[in-house]
């Protein structure tokens, strides 16, 4: 029987770059893109995060990209941007240029971001050679706009990538101004993994009979994600997360904290203690972003602690956990936060640390996520150094049924280390050196009571200052509550 085709229906150039990519099929959002009868249509595409919707966001362009051309005052010709990405961040504008720059590169167009942080000039010299694709964020294409560095008289998509984030960060006016400006003869794209009711009432005002393409049911949580809740007293937050990491050593870990101080301070912290960590905020110049992402994608450091805001746009699949110092204000926030995990088919974990008295709140909305988490209790130093150990020795295991053997100076060696030597003695000291180095310990957690029986609403909040009920100094590892958001 002749195997399927993954790739049937998509232009050549594209295959070429997909396959070129390591593709070997479409995700659900993807392939609904594709088979979509949409012509002239506008789009509403919903799916989880980490589903491939920017490459999905290519398919739907990659018909309509045969960049027009008006005549220059001297007779010659320009060409102009044919589509306009808005992202809420500029993480987010520099990951959507890079996707569809790679997924379009064979059809020759150029894709381009214009972001605050970012020196105004370059851009402007940049923008004298009009990308075909030009993706931006909102508050500095607008001032593009205003300086007509920007002509729009040829943009024939233009697509709000996380509307509701942008919503949510004050972007309303931006996103008005910017659309005002656009041709009405245009086709108008929304992507997102979720959609709220003022996302949808937006789309309302500036889509028409648009077409609604759904990876996975909207809202729905990731499949390939473990949700795990810990109950812990704030002041033993920092206690928690170090046994988190310990039990992740030598994989990619995102911290999310609340504001922006936090990362600075807890990163601080983590680095004191021997882990790999650095912040990542608004506070950070776009330069120092840049570096911190660039390490963190190529493994320099193991964790990264982030605000909300900032990690929109950190694509890195080999993310295996994703932890919540605190459990975020609603359930659109958690499965944002939650998805920067369990990407590309990869299995991930998220992590929550739950104060006692916000158990029904987390209920309630881990609820509305439609998510089930496994409520655990804190492992004890004791259960992390046997994980530790039983996952060395695993790895052990593997390595010995593996069909690589050791090379021939190797074997030798082995051989003149068992000579006079009792072998169950050179192995178990072989063993003991095979454990990794620890940054630390890991650190007592008082073991609380799980109480999710009774539900709170989703949008309910509950009491941050949720300290034992005992006498004694706070920790000074406890997460301070002070700065910006």
């Amino acid at each position: 029987m002749e195997t399927p085709d993954p790739f049937a229906g998509i232009p050549g150039p594209l295959r070429t770059a997909l396959e070129r990519r390591g593709f070997t099929e479409l995700t659900a959002v993807q392939r609904a893109v594709l088979e979509a009868d949409s012509d002239g249509q506008d789009l509403r595409i919903s799916s989880q995060t980490g589903s491939g919707k920017t490459v999905a966001l290519g398919l739907a362009l990659a018909s309509d990209l045969v960049r027009p051309e008006e005549p220059r005052e001297d007779g010659t010709r320009r060409s102009l941007p044919v589509a306009l990405v808005i992202t809420p961040t500029r993480e987010l504008a520099h990951q959507v240029r890079d996707e569809l720059h790679w997924l379009l590169a064979e059809l020759r167009v150029s894709v381009e971001a214009v972001t605050g942080g970012t020196d105004l000039r370059g851009e402007r010299r940049m923008l004298r050679r009009p990308p075909t694709i030009l993706v931006g964020t909102p508050g500095r294409l607008l001032d593009h706009l205003r300086a007509e560095a920007i002509d729009c008289s040829g943009i024939r998509h233009v697509v709000l990538d996380e509307a509701d984030r942008m919503l949510e960060m004050g972007f309303r006016e931006e996103l008005d101004a910017i659309i005002e400006a656009l041709p009405p003869e245009r086709r108008s794209h929304l992507v997102s993994a979720t959609f709220s009711g003022q996302v949808l009432r937006m789309a309302d005002r500036f889509q028409r009979k648009a077409l609604h393409l759904e990876g996975t049911t909207l809202g729905e949580a990731n499949v390939d994600i473990d949700h795990i809740a810990w109950v812990v007293y704030p002041d033993q937050r920092y206690a928690a997360l170090v046994n988190a990491l310990l039990l992740a050593l030598g994989e990619q870990v995102l911290v999310f904290v609340d504001r922006r101080a936090e990362a600075s301070e807890l990163a601080e912290m983590l680095a004191g203690d021997g882990f790999a960590a650095l912040p990542f905020s608004g506070d950070l110049s776009q330069a120092q972003r840049n570096r911190t992402l660039h390490a963190f994608r190529s493994r320099t450091i193991q964790v990264l602690v982030s605000t909300d805001v900032a990690a929109r746009g950190i694509d890195v699949p080999d993310i295996t956990m994703v932890v919540h110092m605190s459990p975020p204000h609603d359930p659109d926030g958690y499965t944002h936060r939650s998805g920067r995990t369990g990407r590309a088919g990869q299995r991930g974990r998220s992590l929550l640390l739950v104060p006692p008295r916000a158990q029904r709140y987390v209920t309630g909305l881990l609820g509305a996520a439609k998510i089930e988490a496994s409520w655990q209790p804190v492992p004890t130093p004791t259960k992390i150094r046997k994980a530790i150990t039983k996952r060395t020795r695993r790895e052990l295991h593997a390595r010995l049924d593996s069909e690589t053997d050791p090379d021939e100076k190797t074997l030798a060696y082995a051989t003149a280390l068992l000579e006079g030597r009792d072998p169950a003695m050179v192995i178990a000291t072989l063993l003991e050196q095979a454990e990794p180095a620890l940054p630390r310990e890991p650190i007592e957690v008082d073991a609380l009571p799980v109480h999710v029986g009774e539900r709170h609403h989703a949008g309910q909040r509950f009491q941050r200052d949720d300290r034992r009920p005992r006498p004694g100094k706070r920790s000074r590892k406890g997460m301070p509550h002070r700065g910006r958001r």
